[in-house]
């Protein structure tokens, strides 16, 4: 459907909008005004500010939003979402969402959140090409290598895409744990746990798959860093 419109300049233009997109403006009105007649100074004090005490690092498949699964409200979790949940030192964009909520909201949970029958992890299991999105699956193959022994076991393919889900989020709890971003907020004694989490969208219930750290002890040698002063004056 196509409508005509000025803008503030007086300029006319054309709207081509379709039964989907008006359906989300529509749904948002609808929203917006259940949310008022609940409480008339929800808006206000949700433009006030947030101070969640969560961070989610999910997959951005459609089906797993964090508010959803978790049953939290809005302000309550702050979201970091990617294909499969992956975490990776050298993505800028993650790293700049967990210095925010580190240091700033200064969050006591991350949660790093796959999900059973991912199409990423699915993806990064075969021989196929794909597009740009390759480079990025590349991280989960580096995982699947390392479990291979395992996986290569498992003759069911379901069964071993998520037995790889939960092996990927794992991988991503302990990435997270490398950062210089979380270790060095265990040094300061900031209270912070980093969590990982299947969730199973045949019940809509998480799996806890009790990889839990609040501290750098089980790192290994060789990823355990002292605090910046400390360094510095080696």
């Amino acid at each position: 459907m196509a409508t005509t419109e000025n803008n503030a300049n007086g300029t006319k233009y054309t709207v081509v909008t379709s039964e989907s997109y008006n359906k989300l403006i529509n749904a948002n009105r609808q929203w917006a005004e259940s949310k008022v007649n609940e409480d008339p100074d929800f808006f206000k004090k949700l433009a006030a500010g947030q101070s969640p005490e969560v961070l989610w690092i999910g997959c951005s498949d459609s089906r797993v939003p964090a508010n959803e699964v978790t049953g939290t409200k809005p302000g309550e979790v702050f979201v970091h979402r990617n294909i499969a949940n992956v975490c990776v030192h050298s993505d800028m964009n993650l790293l700049s969402v967990l210095d925010y909520a580190v240091n700033v909201l200064k969050v006591k949970h991350i949660i790093v959140a796959g999900h059973y029958g991912c199409g990423g992890v699915a993806a990064a299991m075969t021989h196929k090409q794909f597009g740009i999105i390759d480079n990025w699956l590349r991280h989960i193959k580096d995982i699947y290598r390392l479990h291979s022994h395992e996986l290569d076991r498992i003759t069911d393919q379901e069964t071993k895409v998520n037995r790889l889900v939960e092996l990927n989020a794992t991988e991503q709890v302990y990435n997270i744990c490398k950062t210089s971003i979380v270790q060095n907020a265990w040094n300061n004694g900031q209270d912070l746990h980093v969590h990982g989490w299947v969730i199973d969208l045949k019940t809509g219930l998480v799996k806890d798959l009790k990889v839990s750290s609040n501290g750098s002890e089980n790192l290994g040698y060789v990823y355990a860093l002292d605090g910046i002063e400390a360094a510095a004056s080696r």
